[in-house]
């Protein structure tokens, strides 16, 4: 029991610094790619990291109704619209500043607090992690309150597509949560990807000026990094983490990559930190800490005694 919460602990640490590294990785790649077409070469890619991994498990893909139903659903709702939203959201076109769409998309737990509320009746939302949620919204505003300077009515649009995408995420999640004990968490990516990935290559094509690609190495590098780790490891490992930890503790995530996202720029990029980066920090740490305590109370009871 000890063994399996701390590689549940080491999973979620994991998933917090990929997804914290692929915000300076999409932007490395929009500036070779459009950005439809660059989510596009992701997914497909995926999808063939997910079927390769498939056949040297002996994977088998689940082909029951239910499942097939939700390979549709995900493939749309979890992947092709709301990662669209948020490529083109932090394109040169849309141009929606990084720390912007941190705040815009750290409404996302709260939805899953939401719609988990109403549609799944074993999911405990009690005051300990609404109270973790709204410190760790509060850091993340703290943390990226320079974004809010100048007229940010420009950026109406992006903004929009941001909200809309974690809207779309969160409702996603919920309907697997709800209706995907079943799904493998591997071979369960493998169809919504390819899908994904073909319609999005299409679109990409048919909507984009192919002009602008250029399949330069930080082209490439971004696309299997994205690929593999930003899309099969972390969706794996995720939709893993789904079936074992409470939904809105999983959805905090979405908190804590944005500082990541900091620290990797302050560490690669010489990037300044200021004394908002550690308040907000804080709030967000104590957050996530205030949300698990009835996690860590039960993690203290499993047999530690006192000497």
């Amino acid at each position: 029991m000890i063994n399996n919460r701390l590689k549940i602990v080491s999973i979620y640490i994991l998933l917090c610094i990929i997804w914290g590294s692929t915000w300076i990785v999409i932007r490395t790649g929009l500036t070779s790619l459009p950005p439809i077409i660059s989510v596009g070469y992701r997914f497909f890619l995926a999808s063939l990291f997910v079927f390769s991994l498939m056949k040297y498990n002996n994977f088998k893909l689940q082909t029951d109704k239910t499942s097939a139903i939700l390979y549709i659903l995900m493939a749309f709702f979890s992947y092709i619209f709301p990662f669209s939203l948020v490529y083109w959201a932090e394109s040169p076109q849309a141009g929606v500043p990084s720390g912007l769409s941190a705040v815009l998309f750290g409404i996302y737990p709260f939805f899953i607090a939401l719609f988990s509320y109403f549609f799944i009746a074993d999911e405990t939302i009690n005051a300990s992690k609404i109270i973790g949620m709204i410190f760790g919204f509060l850091g993340i505003v703290i943390i990226f309150s320079d974004s809010f300077r100048g007229n940010i009515s420009s950026f109406f649009l992006g903004m929009s597509a941001i909200v809309l995408s974690a809207v779309m995420q969160a409702a996603m999640l919920i309907v697997i949560k709800k209706y995907g004990h079943h799904l493998n968490p591997l071979s369960m990516n493998f169809i919504p990807m390819f899908l994904a990935g073909i319609i999005l290559l299409f679109a990409g094509y048919y909507l984009e000026d192919s002009s602008q690609l250029k399949f330069n190495s930080a082209a490439v590098l971004s696309v299997i990094y994205l690929a593999f780790f930003g899309s099969t490891v972390t969706f794996t490992s995720y939709y893993w983490l789904l079936k074992r930890v409470n939904v809105v503790v999983l959805s905090m995530i979405a908190f804590i990559t944005p500082i990541v996202a900091l620290l990797l720029g302050w560490i690669f990029y010489d990037e300044r930190l200021s004394f908002n980066h550690f308040v907000g920090t804080i709030c967000v740490l104590s957050g996530l800490l205030i949300a698990n305590l009835g996690n860590l109370k039960k993690f203290n009871n499993l047999g530690f005694k006192k000497s």
